[in-house]
């Protein structure tokens, strides 16, 4: 320990967070751990939607003995990265994790103990120094519309999963990218904190950084997360362009996070070009076993689901987004980043 105080803070980067950050911080107070072992740090970008108010309103009724500290503070560039270096400044001397949040995910009452059992879990099996665990992320609409059913059909499909934040996985192990994890403070600290020039994609860069200082990388699922998704093709469209725009400029910095799945599209583009010049009879070929492996997976969801609109809608949403992140890896070449706008 590093002394008297909390041993856990939970950063809280928020920008226009209005309709969801009650619900939010109202579980991240309500925690069974000691309150006095936990501290809650929200940095807001500028919300013009009343995210302040929520979060000074929660702090006016912070004369219950039970509570947590609650603070706000301000967050001038906006991103999420600068939110959290900020608080890796700023934190308690005796703080020792650090627990990833955003304003639109709640969590259950025991969330922070199993996330201090996950880490005593995972701190026995490594051989080397912890630097984080990570969480299993769950969708928190009762009763998602069509759309959301379809998006989530598509991130859990084989055709559309990466392995990273929306991976359904059932055992503790070893992973690249932890969700919502929880850091080592002396982890972060001797790697440098994030990457301030990574608007999205900030936590696959720190991973690198990590695993190359010699840190160890986990992921538990007992402790969950549940994060409202989202519900508009127009988001799901922009929400892949941004992955594949920031994938980019991970790769050109990291070189050995590439995998050859994420090039696909661009290859069966090529070759398919390649065989329209050469031998237009053939030109049909990938496209058309490439529509068929699409709506074969729309039937199954259809089927197992009693969706007639998956059939059409799960392919759709795949399609869009083997396009939009392909879009975005030329993108990324090319552009410098911009905040994300598909959230809402």
């Amino acid at each position: 320990m590093r002394g008297d105080g909390p041993r856990i803070a939970t950063v809280l980067p928020v920008l226009n967070e209005a309709t969801h950050l009650q619900a939010c911080l109202e579980s991240l107070l309500h925690q069974t751990i000691d309150p006095s072992s936990h501290i809650i740090m929200v940095f807001d970008g500028g919300s013009n939607d009343g995210t302040q108010g929520i979060v000074e309103a929660c702090m006016a009724q912070q004369n219950e003995v039970d509570a947590p500290q609650l603070a706000l503070h301000s967050n001038p560039q906006r991103t999420v990265a600068h939110a959290r270096n900020l608080a890796l400044k700023m934190l308690p001397e005796s703080v020792e994790l650090v627990v990833e949040m955003i304003g639109h995910a709640t969590v259950e009452k025991d969330h922070l103990q199993q996330r201090l059992d996950a880490w005593d879990a995972c701190e026995q099996r490594s051989e080397k120094p912890l630097g984080a665990v990570g969480v299993r992320v769950e969708s928190m609409d009762e009763h998602p519309g069509a759309v959301s059913r379809w998006i989530d059909a598509a991130l859990h499909s084989p055709l559309g999963q990466s392995g990273g934040q929306f991976s359904r996985f059932s055992k503790i192990g070893t992973t690249d990218v932890p969700a919502f994890a929880t850091h080592s403070r002396h982890a972060l600290e001797s790697v440098g904190g994030w990457d301030e020039a990574f608007i999205t994609s900030q936590d696959s860069d720190l991973s690198m950084r990590m695993k190359k200082a010699g840190f160890a990388l986990y992921r538990s699922p007992n402790a969950t997360v549940k994060m409202h998704k989202r519900a508009r093709l127009q988001n799901w469209w922009k929400m892949g362009h941004r992955y594949g725009f920031w994938r980019t400029k991970v790769l050109r910095k990291h070189p050995s996070r590439a995998k050859w799945q994420e090039f696909l599209p661009w290859l069966g583009a090529l070759v398919t070009v390649a065989l329209a010049l050469s031998q237009p009879a053939w030109a049909w070929l990938l496209p058309g076993l490439y529509v068929a492996v699409l709506l074969l997976s729309g039937t199954v969801y259809g089927m197992q689901n009693r969706e007639l609109g998956g059939v059409v809608g799960v392919p759709l949403c795949l399609l869009m987004l083997h396009a939009s992140f392909s879009i975005g890896l030329l993108d990324g070449l090319i552009r410098k980043g911009r905040p994300p706008s598909d959230r809402g």
